[in-house]
């Protein structure tokens, strides 16, 4: 139901994580791809209470069978 935030809880969680890369008084046309590829680093390699205190990426990459030390750095160089 729209604005009844309370029954959309991870999603207002993002919300807030996102502004954290891009504040209210930022107008979005002036958002790069950079700036998109720095966000989405910073929050696939946060560490979430949820996860067991892993990074999404660390989740992603341990139920798709992939070896972590070799693909962190490629997550990096977008």
């Amino acid at each position: 139901k729209p604005y009844h935030s309370w029954e959309r809880g991870l999603n207002e969680n993002h919300n807030g994580l996102l502004r954290q890369y891009f504040p209210k008084a930022k107008p979005l046309d002036q958002v790069t791809q950079a700036d998109v590829n720095k966000a989405l680093a910073g929050l696939n390699h946060r560490h979430r209470k949820t996860l067991n205190y892993k990074t999404p990426w660390e989740v992603f990459c341990k139920m798709a069978g992939l070896d972590t030390d070799n693909l962190l750095g490629v997550a990096f160089m977008g």
